[in-house]
């Protein structure tokens, strides 16, 4: 059984929630959401937001001033290094944590895996809007990253929306 490690990066301005399904193996290891070079989603990121994100505090930052939220569905599994398709004995987060301290208008799922368990343990519990966005795994391969972007696009419109 492993744990999740990272703590949810959120505040009381937070207005969208961005949920993975679990850490990769190479997150778990650099401590931080996305870590595996080959994930697109700091680099969809960038492009949404006209951003250079380097370092972590540069996208814990962008965060924050972006009022977005980022955990995951998952608390704890039984997962082979990084495969979605390992997961077992799921326990999932409690995402009232966030909910209940932010302005949560939109809930943004990244990939199937983290919409499967999210609609298992978790839909019935929020009265949120809920998207599935399309993975940004490099495991991923039918999207390109300019389809990820155009996708991701709709987090913008929650973002203004209820500013």
């Amino acid at each position: 059984m492993i744990i999740h490690p990272l703590k949810p990066i959120y505040n009381k301005n937070s207005k969208v929630l961005i949920l993975g399904s679990f850490p990769s193996k190479i997150s778990r290891i650099e401590n931080f959401y996305y870590a595996n070079p080959n994930n697109r989603f700091w680099k969809i990121m960038e492009s949404l937001f006209n951003k250079t994100l380097n370092t972590i505090e540069d996208k814990t930052n962008f965060l924050y001033e972006n009022n977005i939220a980022l955990w995951d569905v998952i608390h704890s599994c039984e997962i082979v290094s990084s495969s979605d398709a390992s997961i077992k004995d799921v326990k999932p987060n409690d995402i009232k944590l966030i909910l209940n301290n932010s302005q949560i208008k939109a809930i943004f799922l990244t990939g199937k895996t983290a919409f499967k368990y999210y609609n298992k343990y978790l839909k019935n519990k929020v009265n949120i809007e809920t998207f599935l966005l399309p993975s940004s795994s490099s495991a991923n391969a039918t999207y390109s990253l300019d389809k990820l972007i155009n996708e991701y696009k709709m987090i913008l419109k929650y973002i203004k929306k209820s500013s």
